[in-house]
């Protein structure tokens, strides 16, 4: 069952979704092979800590985040990547690294790779190792109001 935060989230503001289960798989782009969806559409969920503040960087699933180009993006020097055991406790409802990209449901701004917002439906973890949420990128994008900015390549 995908996290309890987001699943009333999306059936609270009534999103059509599919919840995919899929064999245990801890990097995007294995669930994208398990669950046997495209990776340009399935969304990895990266924590990051800018100036200080934590925030989640969403991109492709065979993408990787340009940090100096963030740094750009926010203004500051003082961008890195977070580990899991410095963020797990934020995410209550999620098994560690699998978190969905809502930032809005846990006080996170959120940035977009376009690569994610030129496609017509996005698919992310659903907060287990085992079940991945596909959406239309339409409702996803009125729900969270990411930042769509170029950091990964």
């Amino acid at each position: 069952m995908p996290a309890s935060t987001l699943k009333q989230f999306l059936d609270r503001h009534k999103i059509r979704y599919v919840a995919i289960r899929h064999s245990v798989a801890y990097t995007t782009q294995e669930v994208a092979e398990s669950a046997h969806i495209p990776g340009r559409i399935m969304a990895k969920t990266v924590i990051l800590e800018i100036d200080g503040e934590m925030a989640m960087a969403v991109l492709p699933s065979f993408q990787r985040i340009l940090i100096e180009d963030l740094c750009e993006i926010a203004g500051t020097d003082d961008v890195r990547i977070v580990h899991e055991a410095e963020f797990k406790g934020h995410f209550p409802d999620c098994e560690p690294g699998a978190m969905p990209p809502f930032g809005n449901l846990y006080g996170l701004p959120v940035y977009l790779s376009p690569d994610l917002a030129d496609e017509s439906e996005i698919a992310f973890n659903a907060g287990s190792h085992t079940e991945v949420i596909r959406m239309l990128f339409h409702d996803y994008d009125l729900l969270v109001r990411p930042h769509v900015v170029r950091f990964a390549a």
